[in-house]
């Protein structure tokens, strides 16, 4: 249950990352790490966000069958 924790958690801090690095290239009209197009950044970070809200879930459901 302790692996999910840190499951929820990396891919939170990821899609927040990516997010970021998404929403600067856009601003800054640069190609980062060769991505023409900011909308990839924001896919990648959806993925991440609903693999953390997955994970946030089976944990949940984890400590609830343990009662």
């Amino acid at each position: 249950m302790k692996i999910l924790n840190v499951l929820t958690w990396a891919g939170g801090i990821g899609a927040v990352l990516i997010i970021a690095v998404g929403t600067l290239s856009l601003l800054s009209g640069q190609n980062w790490f060769g991505i023409r197009h900011e909308v990839n950044f924001f896919h990648v970070a959806n993925s991440l966000a609903l693999l953390a809200i997955l994970c946030a879930v089976a944990g949940l459901s984890c400590k609830l069958k343990d009662k």
